[in-house]
């Protein structure tokens, strides 16, 4: 294991066009974690390529929706001139997107030589659209369809957006709601859905 090349903050600004932010800490053991938020969504595919090429590789994809985080300044300092408190402004993220609970965050961790670098991303909740990365790395194939199915989220340019899990008779965007479990899965059909699966696998061959 090697920690993370001295000079990744200055290639990761190379690549994209737009602000990053960048941290990075190691353990007594030499491992090293980094941490790269995207101010433009547009530099995801070429920072992501430039990870490529330094022989990374992608171990998954995390997406939610964040909550603001709440101010620990006194209440009182909070109070207007009429005795009632104000509500500060929610959080943004470094390109601006306000962090209401309805936006996403969607985290891309990749693994360098032993090491774990993640990028971040925030999208605005009337504007979930983002480049896949299955061109680049086949792993991104499942994560993003499971990020299609259960998020407002849509990945342009995947070789096959179809649905991984959820039957196809839920609406879209099943995390943002309340919804049955059983529902959700629709567990009354498993063996049509071991049928599918299978008739696709054969479709393939």
């Amino acid at each position: 294991m090697t920690r993370l090349p001295e000079d990744l903050e200055a290639r990761l600004r190379a690549a994209a066009s737009g602000e990053i932010g960048f941290t990075s800490s190691s353990n007594a053991k030499g491992v090293s974690t980094a941490w790269c938020e995207l101010a433009d969504k547009a530099d995801l595919v070429p920072v992501a390529r430039l990870l490529k090429e330094m022989g990374a590789r992608l171990s998954t994809i995390s997406a939610f929706q964040p909550q603001p985080v709440e101010s620990d300044d006194d209440d009182d300092e909070d109070d207007d001139d009429d005795g009632e408190e104000e509500d500060p402004p929610p959080p943004t993220s470094l390109g601006g997107v306000v962090i209401d609970g309805k936006s996403y965050e969607i985290a891309y961790h990749f693994d360098l030589d032993g090491n774990t670098l993640t990028l971040l991303l925030f999208l605005p909740v009337d504007a979930g659209v983002v480049d896949s990365l299955t061109p680049l790395f086949r792993t991104a194939d499942w994560t993003e369809r499971e990020m299609m199915e259960v998020y407002n989220i849509r990945v342009t340019g995947h070789p096959n957006p179809r649905r991984l899990f959820i039957d196809e008779s839920v609406e879209p965007a099943v995390l943002e709601r309340l919804i049955p479990f059983s529902t959700l899965v629709n567990a009354a059909s498993t063996r049509e859905l071991w049928e599918k699966i299978l008739a696709t696998k054969g479709n393939a061959a």
